[in-house]
């Protein structure tokens, strides 16, 4: 049975590709600069190897902070352009302000610039092409769905908002459509009994299946499935999939599939990882606290005119094991926000002061919270302690709310830097996703990952 050729880099391929590329790409340009011309500032050989690693490492951070490996923005070559030259400006700054690992400044120093230009050069060229050849369509992965058809477009705009090359072809319908919601335009509906040559011929490479199999998988389809799976097609449950593209755990497909989630990650209970951890809890708000007190006149002076009232405040907050304690930030609200009572804050909010929107967009309201971090109340990095009159709400609307409980609160966390802002329940739902993904694969890596993002929210002033 012939089989349509269909190439395709999952997600977490291509972001390898784009760190590795980035790399070669730079490194290529800047040695056939040295052999071409006259360019004795930067030398690829085994000499003087320490250079290429250093400047290999500060391209892969910055490029990091500045989302040059961001899929959704990776695709769009103006939005590239700017963060490839942000990404560039900060690595030839860091690489010239470490003479001790680079090489010295040179006596022409128009190198200098030509060094700088030709970082630039090498990454735009290659990320054009990237743009024109592996994001093209002859790239994507082609998939069918297996699902209820009310549910059939909600998850397709779930995985392709986060993998924009996942593209879903087709479906088949376990239960009529009883909304009378039309599926989007582009998508196949097949018929259970179709033959799977038919399947093999769209050039079907992935089948994820949404729904239980005591609900619509036939016996005549779970053959057919068999037997696509034996001509090499990836089949493979949606949660599963959705966990891995998005990097949030649908807790509202888990149903009473609980114990499938835990034990969540061993870190949870390794006590080197929370040792290390701690240390980096206390060194991060030595470093917090230290910021805030060398901005504290700016701060002092900003509350007086833009406030006018106090400059801290404190409110209850739920903790680890779900016990409360009062959370330390700088007040950038009117002074009687919540003269009517609890409520969120939303986007545009009116009780938010002009300097309060500034401490917000910059997280500096957040300073305060590393003297929570240092008495152990909070972490650096972990969901975000909400209030107790809020948590019994959502607990009460969403499965699992209060598992975020079972790890110390933190400063920033996955949902902060993955998450969009608001006030509804799906927002919630949202946020408890990135969350409960944190808990189950928390590590040293992605506890570095979330401060590396913190830091683009930060220089992007995109706090909330």
């Amino acid at each position: 049975m012939n089989k349509k050729s269909s190439i395709h880099f999952d997600i977490s391929e291509r972001k390898v590709l784009l760190r590795v590329l980035d790399i070669i790409s730079v490194l290529g340009v800047l040695y056939f600069l040295g052999q071409i011309f006259n360019f004795d500032y930067f030398k690829i050989n085994s000499e003087f190897w320490v250079w290429s690693i250093v400047l290999a490492s500060y391209l892969t951070i910055f490029g990091t902070i500045f989302e040059l490996y961001n899929l959704q923005k990776a695709s769009k070559f103006e939005v590239v352009v700017q963060n490839v030259i942000l990404t560039s400006s900060l690595t030839v700054l860091f690489y010239l302000l470490t003479p001790f690992f680079t090489p010295v400044l040179p006596d022409n120093r128009l190198q200098i610039v030509y060094f700088y230009i030709a970082i630039n050069l090498a990454l735009l060229l290659w990320r054009y092409l990237y743009i024109v050849l592996i994001s093209a369509p002859r790239f994507f992965k082609r998939v069918l769905l297996i699902a209820n058809e009310e549910d059939v477009n909600r998850i397709i705009n779930s995985l392709e908002i986060s993998d924009p090359n996942y593209k879903v072809v087709g479906f088949i319908s376990t239960k009529a459509n009883e909304t009378g919601e039309s599926v989007r335009e582009g998508v196949t509906r097949l018929n259970p009994i179709i033959a799977e040559r038919e399947i093999l011929e769209m050039a079907i490479s992935e089948v994820v299946i949404a729904t239980p199999q005591s609900d619509g998988i036939t016996v005549g389809l779970y053959n057919k499935l068999i037997h696509l799976l034996e001509d090499g097609v990836s089949i493979r449950e949606f949660t599963q999939v959705y966990e891995e593209i998005t990097h949030r755990v649908p807790v509202q497909h888990v149903d009473k599939d609980f114990y499938r989630y835990f034990p969540f990650s061993r870190s949870n209970h390794n006590k080197l990882y929370l040792f290390s951890h701690r240390v980096l809890d206390f060194l991060f708000s030595f470093l917090g606290l230290s910021f805030g007190i060398l901005i504290l006149p700016i701060l002092l002076v900003g509350n007086l005119i833009g406030n006018r009232g106090p400059l801290f405040y404190t409110q209850e907050r739920v903790g680890r094991n779900g016990k409360s304690f009062k959370i330390f930030k700088l007040r950038s609200m009117v002074t009687d926000a919540e003269k009517n009572g609890a409520q969120f804050a939303s986007v545009g909010d009116t009780r938010v002061t002009k300097f309060g929107r500034f401490l917000r967009k910059s997280r500096f309201d957040e300073i305060p919270q590393f003297i929570n971090v240092v008495k152990g109340e909070m972490s650096v990095i972990g969901p975000r302690p909400e209030r107790p009159i809020f948590v019994k709400q959502l607990s009460d609307k969403i499965p699992f709310y209060e598992v975020r409980h079972i790890v110390k609160p933190g400063v920033t966390g996955w949902a902060q830097v993955n998450a969009k802002y608001g006030t509804t329940q799906e927002d919630a739902l949202e946020k408890l996703q990135y969350d409960l993904y944190y808990i189950k694969h928390r590590s040293l890596f992605l506890d570095i990952s979330i401060v590396i993002k913190t830091l683009s929210t930060i220089i992007f002033f995109r706090g909330q």
